[in-house]
């Protein structure tokens, strides 16, 4: 894997990390206490802003875990457990662990195939027929 690929999929993963957190911990808030605020002591503004907040950043979330996705060649599947990963309290932040460890592994192994089979050589094509 070239560094700049490799540097853009370093990124990707850090900005899916990120929202995965934010993510996560708004939906505990949420869940923890926005909820029994509204429905115990009947005070719902907590719930209304912290409900849309994490709405449009799971949004930004989803986002971020298909441009990952993308990058390491995810099935379908994993994104799918990652969206799913994203609506049950505490649940995001084992998402995000697997998630991570994956890429990482995903990265050793390209690493590992470039230094068996030798760097790769880039050869620019000059459009002359010789």
């Amino acid at each position: 894997m070239d560094p700049q690929k490799r540097s853009a999929t370093l990124a990707a993963l850090t900005r899916y990390r990120i929202m995965a957190w934010v993510v996560g911990v708004l939906l505990v808030v949420l869940v923890c206490v926005a909820m029994p605020l509204k429905y115990i002591w009947h005070q719902p503004d907590l719930v209304t802003y912290l409900g849309v907040a994490h709405g449009w950043l799971y949004m930004a979330l989803l986002i971020t875990a298909y441009d990952i996705g993308r990058r390491v060649a995810w099935p379908w599947v994993n994104l799918l457990l990652i969206a799913l990963a994203g609506t049950v309290p505490f649940l995001s932040f084992v998402a995000e662990h697997y998630a991570t460890r994956n890429v990482r592994g995903c990265l050793a192994q390209a690493d590992a195939a470039a230094v068996i089979t030798g760097p790769e050589v880039a050869v620019e094509s000059t459009g002359e027929v010789e």
